[in-house]
């Protein structure tokens, strides 16, 4: 039989670059929204603004995901609310870029319980709502640079290897039940000013790998609707990727860390 209710797009890290541009892509298709981040003024902005220019429902709910307890309570909403949802979307995760022991300890928390912890509950918990009646479509924001072990970016780029492997092997476990997950691992993306500068400040490379919020958002969405395992947004990106798995790992941290060295000295302005 199938559902007369109304299922929704769940989205997270609503608000950001990204996030913008995979709501603004939804709305676009006719889908209902739900949207999650920090800031509920930002959030009430971005509905308001779908709805009328894309006359779809928009429901919102600020949310610290990386807030167990608020969290929990949060999701439970979701259900308290009997809500439905044919495509999960887990766009929301951060870093504080910078040496490893320049970190606070709660920064580095936050990294992991928003990015590894956050995905994984709010993955298991949007199961359970599914719209049934549905193909169920999981989309996960990992990186490019999941592919590497990272300097400078170690903890960040660990928590996006995570999402990549817990996206394939989801990919695989649940395509039997009418469910596909897709991990999306971008390069830079240049979605605000220190964004940017950071992009800019990695010359030519930088400049070459980084790709359009939108493009990457309308992309990984098709890629998703097909039922593909990952995607990597740009041929020169997908030929990095690869190249991850034939230089020995020891070789490509050293690499890079050279390369995020040179940047940091692009970065210091000159007295």
């Amino acid at each position: 039989m199938l559902s007369s209710m109304r299922s929704f797009v769940l989205i997270t890290g609503a608000t950001g670059g990204l996030g913008k541009a995979f709501a603004a892509e939804c709305a676009a298709r006719g889908w209902d929204l739900f949207l999650t981040d920090l800031s509920e003024s930002r959030l009430a902005l971005l509905a308001v603004g779908l709805s009328r220019l894309h006359n779809v429902e928009v429901k919102y709910r600020a949310c610290n995901l990386a807030d167990p307890a608020a969290r929990e309570e949060f999701l439970k909403s979701l259900e308290t609310a009997g809500l439905q949802f044919h495509f999960l979307i887990n766009n929301a995760g951060l870093d504080f870029e910078g040496p490893f022991a320049e970190r606070t300890p709660e920064e580095l928390a936050t990294v992991v319980r928003l990015n590894v912890e956050a995905t994984v509950a709010i993955t298991r918990w949007v199961l359970r709502l599914r719209d049934q009646a549905r193909t169920f479509r999981i989309l996960n924001v990992s990186s490019l640079a999941g592919f590497y072990p990272m300097p400078v970016k170690a903890v960040y780029a660990a928590s996006k290897r995570f999402l990549l492997q817990f996206s394939l092997a989801l990919h695989c476990e649940l395509r039997g039940d009418d469910i596909t997950v897709t991990a999306l691992c971008p390069a830079g993306m240049p979605s605000n000013p220190g964004v940017i500068r950071s992009i800019n400040a990695q010359g030519f490379m930088g400049r070459v790998t980084a790709k359009n919020v939108g493009f990457v958002a309308a992309k990984a969405i098709d890629r998703a609707l097909a039922g593909r395992a990952v995607y990597i947004p740009g041929l020169l990106n997908l030929f990095l990727s690869r190249l991850g798995s034939l230089v020995p790992s020891s070789v490509a941290a050293a690499l890079i860390n050279r390369r995020w060295r040179e940047t940091s000295k692009r970065c210091t302005p000159s007295n």
